[in-house]
């Protein structure tokens, strides 16, 4: 992982970031609430109320064009469009308050104070934000990991008297009785999670969002990711929104886009439990403020600290140069919707997923995360049945650390205490997954609850998949460091090969199959096989030459780990490639494969063909069929309710056949960036 954005090292970390919590416990939050806050915003930006923005949206010139178009395909009158177009905009705005931000930085003080022992922010890059609120419209873009998220970030800009963002929010938080209302007078605007091909729906939130850059009253906020991720680690970035505010800049409506990149990073996440069920099937909770009361017994928890990494400061202008000809949008006047151009898509692609890598390598890998690999790559039932031996854990968890640090990780490790104890109370932090007992370790699974009938193996299989699934959560955390090293281990453990242009091949294979499961910059293979060879060969694991990678006497430990830690993503793949080329399943829909998947994974683990509970999973699932549909072996049926898909069986079998190594990795296409 190269470190373009961020140092690395652990000195360093001590010195860039401070405790904001610190102060709070000494002081008076109510003075806190009521103290002057008198932001510099960007230059020559008028304040903007409710009111004003909406006007401004309803009678731009583009949503003129728009209700006119949609009122002639509908066969309504402009007036009804536009009616409704008042409708949406009702339902979306935010209607930020400084008397609720006040209200807001109130409760959250108390209520952040007993969740974490520390929230670390580094203060350089807030100095940078500061300035760079000044000078151009900014885009806070964080990564989004718990619902803390959400707030977090207005809370900190508040105590800093840096001006306040706007945040894209989904709409089921709008209804949650007062907490609704508190959050869209703290800035917050409402977007609909299934908009589809809604025209006006998608007219009336773009000019909403694109009137806000060009305005430049308020920064806005949102999550390129576009959900929080419930495996923890980064998500394929959604476009949409990340279009919607670099379009001002392409059009030459502002001279430029400033993007800031934040990293949140936990030491324990408020609902690492929820996330895990959620993967097995168990229907996300709907959110309710009687639901949230109901969830307050968490305040009684300890979720060690938080880092808020501010990123530095992104020219769109400048990342854009050589990339997007903007002479295109010279050709039609702005205000008349232009359908992007696949260079423009590109381009935007191109942004999102940088953001998104800038993230993952600004965020923090803590102790847990470390020992979280270690304990998933043994097995299952030494977890729960024998234990692990601890004095062979933390022995372990320091070399990983080492190599951690070789890869250019940035670490979240305590100085001011000896290793032993940092690793004991991080594993006392974490008493929901496992617990010590006798020097051992041991995996903590769900109490059943008593039943008159016996309990199932199945029930068994879903009570240890929990568990493993959140283990597998705070191991996703630290992935993007270990990544690219652990692809080149795997090519050459597959392939048994040492030349350089097959294993490149087998990389960028490995790339191509997993581009829905981990976040790779588009056109960057070369340069991430390169990268690959680069860290192994400075971790003292590989020799390399301009024609071969050979494996160092020391190496095998090094890329054993590697290969290992990738392990349950392929074994995860060739489950669902098995369930696909199995007899009968011609067509398949999303709604009947996931169950059915599940239970051939269910099946495989009792008997003990398969020794991985991720592929339970729901998203690793859901990537699969992506993935697939993707490399055009997987198409979807045009004229169905459900979405139907059409399975190319043999296609399937080849890349299974690929990722086993019975087709040798001759015969695979070597050139950069390759489709299969």
């Amino acid at each position: 992982m190269t470190s373009t954005y961020w140092d690395s090292g652990r000195a360093g970390l001590e010195n860039e970031f401070v405790d904001i919590l610190e102060e709070r416990r000494c002081s008076s939050d109510l003075g806190l609430a009521f103290k002057t806050f008198s932001p510099i915003p960007y230059k020559g930006a008028p304040s903007c109320s409710t009111a004003e923005l909406n006007k401004a949206v309803l009678e731009s010139q583009y949503l003129r064009y728009v209700a006119k178009e949609i009122a002639a395909e509908t066969g309504q009158s402009v007036e009804e469009v536009r009616e409704e177009a008042v409708g949406i905009l009702e339902e979306m705005s935010q209607n930020l308050q400084l008397g609720f931000i006040r209200l807001m930085a109130f409760t959250l003080s108390k209520v952040l104070k007993r969740l974490f022992t520390s929230i670390y922010v580094n203060m350089e890059g807030l100095n940078m934000l500061q300035q760079a609120v000044q000078e151009s419209p900014v885009i806070l873009m964080p990564n989004h990991r718990s619902y803390v998220d959400f707030l977090v970030i207005s809370y900190v800009l508040f105590t800093s008297d840096i001006p306040l963002p706007v945040i894209a929010a989904g709409i089921p938080l709008a209804g949650m009785k007062m907490v609704g209302e508190i959050l869209r007078r703290s800035g917050a605007f409402f977007i609909r999670r299934a908009i589809g091909s809604d025209k006006l729906y998608w007219a009336v939130l773009s000019e909403y969002v694109k009137t806000i850059v060009k305005n430049g009253f308020a920064p806005v906020e949102f999550y390129v990711e576009g959900l929080r991720s419930r495996t923890l680690k980064s998500l394929i970035p959604k476009l949409g929104m990340m279009h919607m505010v670099v379009e001002p800049y392409f059009k030459g409506e502002v001279y430029d886009v400033t993007l800031v990149p934040i990293s949140i990073s936990y030491d324990r996440v408020l609902e690492e439990s929820l996330l895990a069920h959620e993967l097995l099937g168990i229907p996300k909770p709907k959110e309710s403020t009687m639901g949230l009361l109901k969830a307050s017994k968490v305040l009684q928890e300890d979720y060690g600290c938080m880092h808020v990494n501010f990123g530095r400061p992104m020219s769109v202008r400048q990342l854009c140069q050589g990339k997007i000809n903007r002479c295109q949008y010279n050709l039609i006047p702005r205000d008349l919707p232009l359908k992007p151009s696949a260079e423009t898509q590109a381009c935007v692609s191109w942004l999102a997923h940088l953001m998104v890598r800038i993230q993952e390598e600004g965020s923090l890998t803590s102790p847990w995360s470390l020992m979280a690999c270690l304990l998933l790559q043994a097995p299952t039932t030494a977890l729960t049945e024998e234990g692990l031996l601890w004095h062979q854990l933390t022995e372990k968890t320091l070399w990983l650390r080492k190599l951690a640090l070789e890869f250019g990780a940035r670490l979240n490790w305590p100085g001011q205490a000896s290793d032993s104890d940092v690793m004991s109370s991080t594993v006392d932090l974490h008493g929901s997954i496992v617990h010590r007992k006798a020097g051992r370790v041991y995996l903590v699974q769900e109490e059943q609850p008593e039943r008159r009938r016996p309990i199932k193996p199945e029930d068994d299989v879903m009570r240890t998949a929990a568990a493993v699934l959140m283990l597998a959560s705070y191991r996703n955390q630290c992935l993007h460091v270990f990544l690219r090293p652990a692809m080149l281990a795997t090519a050459m453990h597959v392939t048994k090969s040492t030349q350089r242009d097959e294993l490149a091949a087998f990389f960028c294979f490995l790339q191509d199959v997993f581009s829905n499961e981990f976040i790779f910059i588009p056109g960057k293979s070369s340069q991430d096989f390169e990268e690959a060879c680069f860290l192994l060969k400075k971790s003292g694991a590989v020799h390399i030459s301009q024609q071969e990678v050979t494996v160092s006497d020391a190496g095998r430990e090094v890329l054993s780990f590697l290969q290992a830690l990738l392990q349950p993503f392929i074994d995860s793949y060739q489950v669902m490639f098995r369930y696909l080329c199995e007899d009968g399943v011609n067509v398949c829909s999303e709604k009947h494969f996931l169950p059915a998947v599940r239970n051939l994974a269910t099946k495989l683990i009792l008997s003990g063909e398969l020794h991985t509970y991720e592929a339970l999973s729901s998203d690793t699932q859901k990537n699969v069929l992506s993935a697939l549909r993707r490399l055009e072996t997987v198409t979807k049926l045009r004229a169905t309710e459900q979405n139907e898909f059409r399975v190319n069986k043999a296609a399937v079998r080849r890349i299974d056949d690929i990722l086993s190594g019975k087709i040798p990795p001759q015969m695979l296409q070597t050139t950069p960036d390759a489709k299969l």
